[in-house]
This record gives structure tokens, sequence and C-alpha cells, in this order.
């Protein structure tokens, strides 16, 4: 069996990864060491859930040399603020007897304790793409020792428009470096970028993207509108003691309050709720109580579809289902990780079955149909979306008609046809002349004369 041992990691970073319980490799770190290592470029395809973190983190700190600058070496571009957080506090933990200053930074926060920071010096820094572009164009962070870039989950950056930063970030940077990156599926976008930018990158994949993770059960039931679905919910949290730890997984923001508010009602206490309106700081308080298990679960958004690493995840449910097939896998690997066993449960009304099958048709499996509980009571009422379209009405003046018909013929000075002559509403420009004005003022010169 295969353990850190076969790494040759100097002393200081294997007692680390003993001391965090980490015996046996997973893939893809076995298979990223060795090119990291050998200082070539890197794209890493690998699903989310396989320790991809890890996979960069243990060549990278191998490989690094102290330097007494104060100009980071190692960059790590991620495209949120938990992520940042989680990856900068994996670095830490890693480098707790290597001399390596680490520094998160994101956007939402007061930029020049951040500024500070950078002036004190760091070793490698973790970030998003807007606060390290901030920070670049002000001169505050510069990139003259950087000869490490990892840019990771970036597909998902480019989901959320990072990339005129990222591709201005890179231009930054001295071409002689080595770059690594992670992406869940590859597109035309990442593959430009790479051709940009890249030199002739190996390629690690794990898995195709839309494989699904064999050690997750997933389920479906088909349901008839949002009310139903929370119905639904309350009675298998009811019943179900076994979802103790779980995420529910909603397309939007008012969606997501909409729900908490209706849980919360039944299961005070139980439940945060995380999407972007919220502060940056009850973000990550309601994530540390989800941790520390005082919390039974929290309903979110894709914010938290990618990237986040949350232990112990035994259910993920699907309360709508993504409008995009890779987003449903993305969720389902919130649980299941490693060599845990997970189960993830969706949930969808008619409007949503074709989102079902395109999810079904990338990972080239059937999800398994639950018959709808009898006991659970179906509601009659709709939310907007659900409603039926109302007839337009047109707002406009009621015209009074002459005889019995909808229609009445127009009127003779409404019946000219234009011939496309200058129309005498419009408004006359500077330095133009009105013809029949002139003639008109002409003939009364004349009649005076």
């Amino acid at each position: 069996m295969a353990t850190f041992e076969q790494f040759n990691l100097p002393k200081s970073l294997q007692k680390a990864v003993d001391e965090l319980g980490f015996v046996t490799p997973t893939p893809i770190q076995e298979k990223s060491f060795s090119v990291i290592m050998s200082g070539r470029d890197m794209m890493g395809i690998a699903q989310t859930g396989t320790g991809k973190t890890f996979a960069y983190l243990l060549p990278l700190l191998k490989l690094y040399k102290f330097s007494p600058t104060r100009t980071p070496k190692i960059v790590i571009l991620v495209p949120t603020r938990e992520l940042v957080v989680q990856v900068a506090e994996e670095v830490k933990k890693l480098t707790t007897y290597m001399s390596v200053r680490t520094l998160g930074i994101y956007g939402g926060v007061n930029i020049n304790t951040q500024k500070t920071a950078v002036y004190h010096g760091i070793d490698i820094l973790v970030g998003t793409p807007g606060r390290v572009m901030d920070l670049a164009l002000d001169n505050v962070l510069r990139f003259d020792e950087t000869n490490k870039l990892v840019i990771d989950e970036f597909d998902e950056m480019l989901n959320l428009g990072f990339r005129p930063q990222i591709t201005s970030i890179l231009a930054m940077m001295k071409p002689k470096r080595q770059n690594i990156l992670f992406s869940a599926t590859m597109t035309d976008e990442v593959d430009a970028v790479l051709n940009d930018f890249f030199d002739f990158p190996e390629e690690v994949s794990l898995a195709t993207s839309g494989t699904p993770l064999e050690n997750i059960t997933q389920l479906a039931y088909q349901v008839v509108n949002f009310n139903t679905k929370i119905n639904l919910l309350k009675d298998l949290l009811q019943k179900d003691e076994n979802m103790s730890r779980l995420l529910i997984f909603v397309n939007n923001k008012k969606i997501a309050d909409m729900l908490f508010d209706n849980i919360d009602e039944e299961f005070p206490g139980q439940f945060g709720v995380i999407h972007s309106n919220k502060s940056q700081n009850y973000r990550l308080n309601t994530m540390a109580e989800f941790q520390e298990g005082n919390l039974r679960g929290i309903i979110t958004t894709d914010i938290m579809a990618r990237g986040l690493d949350i232990s112990d995840i035994t259910h993920v449910v699907n309360f709508e289902m993504p409008e995009m097939p890779e987003l449903y896998m993305h969720r389902i690997g919130r649980t299941g990780r490693a060599d845990a066993t997970g189960t993830a449960i969706s949930f969808y009304t008619a409007r949503e079955e074709e989102m079902k099958l395109e999810a079904e048709v990338l990972m080239n499996k059937e999800i398994e149909i639950i018959p709808f509980p009898e006991h659970v009571p179906i509601s009659d009422k709709l939310i907007g979306p659900e409603k039926d379209k109302q007839p337009i009405k047109f707002l406009m003046k009621k015209v009074k008609l002459e005889g019995d018909g909808a229609f009445h013929e127009k009127s003779e000075k409404n019946k000219k046809v234009n011939l496309g002559g200058p129309s005498k509403t419009k408004k006359k420009t500077h330095g133009s002349v009105n013809r029949n004005m002139l003639r008109t003022q002409t003939a009364k010169r004349n009649k005076k004369k």
C-alpha cells in the first residue's frame, strides 16, 4: 500500500503530515507529485473531493527554499473567500515546523489591513483574483520572486467572470515560472488560457468530468411544487436520524432565504444559511459552527458546491435541480469524500425534469426514483415562478369608439399618406431654413414695395 513516506518529504513536512493523521495519498496526489517535482507546467483534471489541495501543496513545499525576500514565492489563486481561508489554513498546518509566512487575501474586508500584512513580508500568498489584482495595481503586491503559480478551481473562476483579472496577473509575472492549474472540467476557455500562458503543460487526469463517485447513493423524488418540497424535506428531517450533517442546495439567494425561514420554524437553531449577500463574518461563523457540529445543516447556493472541504457530510439535498449538469456533480461531491459513503437526494418538479435528465446523461447513470410518500401533504400554494402566467394587461387610454365595432375608420386628416417629407413636429436644427416662412416673408416685403 502506498504511503506518504514514498514522497521522501523533508522531516519537518512529514512530521506535520503524520500529526494530521494522513497515511495514504489519494490517486491525484500520487499522479501529480512527480510532475510538479519535475518543474513542468501541469494541468490537473479531477473530481471534487479527491485531495487536490494536498496534491499541489506537498510537492511545492518539498521544493520550497527559504529566502529573506518580502514578496511571495508561491501564489495560489482560488475563486471564493471561503476557499482562501481553507487553503491558507491547510498551508499553515503543513508548515507548522517550517519557516514559512502565509497570507490569505480576499475582497469584502479592509484592504489597508491586508496592505500592512503584505508589507510585513510573505512567502506563500493565497487569494481571490480580484483582491490580488487590486493590491498589484496599487503596487503593494509584487511578483518579482514568484516562481510557482497555482490556479485552483479554474473553470469556476471563469464562470464567476475572473478571466480578465487572471490574465492580467499572469501578464504581470515573470515568464520563467512553473504554472499548476486544476479544473473539474475542460472547456474551450480553459484551453485558450493554457495556450496563451502555459508552456506545454502535462495533463494529469484522474477521471473525466461527469463520472459519478461510486460511494454516493443517488436518489430523487418527483414533487409538484416548492411548498410541497418543504413538506417533504421536513418529513425526511423528522424521520431520518441519519441526516445528521447535510448541505441543502438551491439555485438563488431569494429561495435560500425563503427555505431557511420555513425550516427554521420547525427546526429552530439547527440550520444556517450561506449565500453571497451574507457578510463575510457571518459566512465564516456559520461554517465554523457547522464544522464544530453545532449546526445540523446549511442551506446554500452553489457558492459552496466547489472547492470547500467540509468533513463528514452525510447527505446532500438538491432542493432544486441545478441549471447546469456539471453543478450537480460538484454538489453531490460534497459528500462521500475520501473513503466515506454519502447520500444525494434530489427534489424535482416537472419543469426540472429535463435538468435531471441532463445530469444523468453526463454521468451515464440513472438516478433512482423514490415514490412520493403518501402521508406528506401536497400544497396547493404556489410561489411566484410557479403561478400560471397572467394575461398581459395593456395599459392604454380607452378610445371612444363610434359604432359597435372594435375598430373604426381613421378620420380624414389621419388618412394622409406620409411621402417622406419633413415632419411638421420635427425640431429645427441650428442654421436650417424653413422655406415656407421665407416665401411668406418675401411676399410681405414685395407687397410693401
